[in-house]
C-alpha cells in the first residue's frame, strides 16, 4: 500500500508490475474503489506498470467533506502522477473517471500519452438531476438507491446472480456518503465538451450495450468529439470491465499496441 497527499487528502495507491513497464493508470466510478479492475487485470499484458488509486470520498483514502470540484479531483490524479514520477502515462478512466481522465489530459499532455474513456462522457447528466439525486442520499440514505444504481450499473443477467452482485452492493452501500455526494457535486460541474473537442492524443471510447447511466449513444457523441475509435462491449452495464473483463482486456490491449508506436 502507498500514500500521497494531495489538496489536504491522503489517497490509497497501488502500484503493480515492473517498475520499467509501461504505464497504466486507472481510476474508477463513482461508488467503486480500485478493486473495479481486478477482474480486468488478467486479460491485459504482464510487462505493465499498472497504477491505481481510491478517489477521494472511496475505498481507502480519505474522505473530506462534500462538495468536491471536478478541478480537485483533476490535481488529485495529477498529484499521483507527479508524486511515483509517471511519464508516457495511458490513463483509462471509467465514468467519473472518465471525466478525470479528460480534464488531465488537456491540462497535462506532458505526461499522458493516450486515453481510454470507459461508460463515459464530456458532460454526464445535468446539474439539476445531481443535485436531485444529492438530496435523496442525504434525505434518505444510499440505501434507497441503490437498487436503482445497481440497474444501471449491470445487465440482467448479472443483476440476476446474488453471488455475483453481493460484493458490488456491498461496495457501493460502503462508499462514505459524504464521497459519494462530493463526488456527485463534482460530476453536476463538470463540462468537458470544449476542450475534449480539441484533444489531439489517441483515444479509445467503449460502452456496455446494457448501460443505463451512460448510454452507449451518449459515450459515442463524446467519442466523436476527440476523432476516438468507439466499440459497444455487448451484455455489459455500465462496469464492463466488471462483467466482460475478457472482452474489454482485448480492447485495451490492442490499443495499447497501437500507441506503443504512435
Amino acid at each position: 500500500m502507498r500514500t500521497i497527499t494531495s489538496n489536504g487528502a491522503t489517497l490509497n495507491v497501488r502500484v503493480d508490475g515492473p517498475d520499467n513497464g509501461p504505464v497504466v493508470l486507472f481510476a474508477n466510478s463513482l461508488g467503486t474503489d480500485l478493486r473495479v479492475w481486478e477482474l480486468l487485470l488478467p486479460h491485459l499484458p504482464s510487462d505493465l506498470r499498472i497504477v491505481r488509486y481510491d478517489k477521494r470520498g472511496h475505498g481507502l483514502s480519505d474522505c473530506p467533506d462534500a462538495p468536491y470540484k471536478i478541478d480537485t479531483l483533476v490535481s488529485d490524479a495529477e498529484a499521483v502522477i507527479d508524486a511515483l514520477g509517471l511519464t508516457d502515462v495511458i490513463f483509462v478512466g471509467l465514468s467519473i473517471g472518465g471525466l478525470i481522465g479528460q480534464g488531465l489530459a488537456a491540462r497535462r499532455p506532458d505526461a499522458i500519452r493516450a486515453l481510454v474513456l470507459m461508460d463515459t462522457a464530456a458532460k454526464i447528466g445535468s446539474p439539476g438531476m445531481w443535485q436531485n439525486r444529492i438530496v435523496t442520499l442525504q434525505t434518505d440514505g444510499m440505501g434507497s438507491m441503490v437498487d436503482g444504481i445497481l440497474d444501471r450499473w449491470f445487465a440482467p443477467e448479472m443483476r440476476n446472480d446474488p453471488t455475483r452482485l453481493s460484493p458490488w452492493r456491498n461496495m457501493l452501500l460502503r462508499t462514505p456518503l459524504e464521497g459519494y455526494v462530493g463526488c456527485c457535486a463534482a460530476i453536476a460541474e463538470a463540462d468537458f465538451t470544449e476542450s475534449t473537442s480539441q484533444l489531439t492524443l489517441p483515444v479509445m471510447a467503449m460502452a456496455g450495450s446494457e448501460d443505463g447511466s451512460t448510454t452507449p449513444e451518449i459515450v459515442q457523441a463524446t467519442a466523436s468529439l476527440c476523432n476516438a475509435a468507439f466499440h459497444v462491449v455487448a451484455g455489459a452495464g455500465h462496469l464492463p470491465c466488471v462483467e466482460a473483463p475478457e472482452a474489454v482486456g482485448a480492447l485495451i490491449t490492442d490499443f495499447l499496441k497501437e500507441v506503443r508506436h504512435v
